[in-house]
């Protein structure tokens, strides 16, 4: 499995990097939205997991111009991982596409969990990580 995690926090890029490489899965990293839908573009990617406040290009208005585009990558399973835990913000991840939104800091487990969720979803929505 290989999945794209987008966030400007290489802390947090590392955390997630050593969780996923832990059960064998390929990541790959980009700071901002901007760079995440370039790299959507020129690679093939089963998962997207999403960080939501970073520059350039925020992680919801990545998501959103995910869905837009129409291609067939446009469906890939999107996880939201945020430290934003408001009622309103996890809506508004689902509204503009995601399959999933977990709160920072997440667990492994919770983390697998969600992947398991959103790829048997077939990728109807995104995964953020904010």
């Amino acid at each position: 499995m290989r999945v794209l995690y987008v966030e400007d926090s290489e802390v947090n890029r590392r955390i997630v990097r050593e969780m996923l490489t832990a059960g064998g899965v390929e990541m790959d990293e980009a700071e901002d939205g901007q760079v995440g839908l370039e790299r959507i573009a020129a690679n093939d990617y089963d998962l997207i997991l999403m960080d939501l406040r970073m520059p350039q290009m925020d992680g919801l208005s990545a998501l959103k111009a995910l869905r837009a585009q129409g291609d067939a990558k446009s469906g890939l399973p999107v996880i939201v991982l945020t430290a934003d835990v408001g009622a309103s913000m996890h809506e508004d991840c689902l509204a503009a596409g995601a399959d999933e939104v977990l709160a920072k800091p997440v667990s492994m487990p919770e983390l697998y969990d969600a992947i398991g969720r959103a790829i048997a979803k077939g990728g109807e929505a995104a995964m953020v990580l904010n």
